[in-house]
């Protein structure tokens, strides 16, 4: 299983999701969620670690961390409840090395 995976801002039948800021709206929401400790004294101002915008080939997405499962199960049934429910595609992350990850990889062999 993937370590996170990434909820697009396209519905099933291919139409682009409205509102236009849905992807920041659902990660303010999530923001309380975090691992213990982290984000310091102004969390409440940044998005969750575990839950958070992005975009992916001009597409608004929000990547979730399967983290999130063990740490909020409510909270992790919200996000994937919001997906479904709104017809969204998600799709499991695979880690891509950078190029320059990849020259590193084949230097060192």
């Amino acid at each position: 299983m993937a370590s996170e995976f990434f909820i697009l801002g396209v519905t099933a039948d291919g139409k682009q999701f409205r509102p236009s800021d849905w992807a920041e709206r659902l990660c303010g929401v999530m923001s309380c969620f975090r691992p213990e400790g982290s984000g310091g004294r102004h969390a409440h101002l940044q998005f969750s670690p575990l839950v958070r915008p992005v975009l992916l080939n001009g597409t608004k997405a929000v990547v979730v961390s399967n983290d999130l499962r063990e740490l909020e199960p409510m909270a992790y049934h919200f996000v994937v409840a919001f997906a479904r429910d709104n017809n969204l595609q998600v799709v499991d992350a695979c880690l891509v090395p950078t190029p320059e990850e990849e020259a590193r990889a084949q230097a060192s062999a």
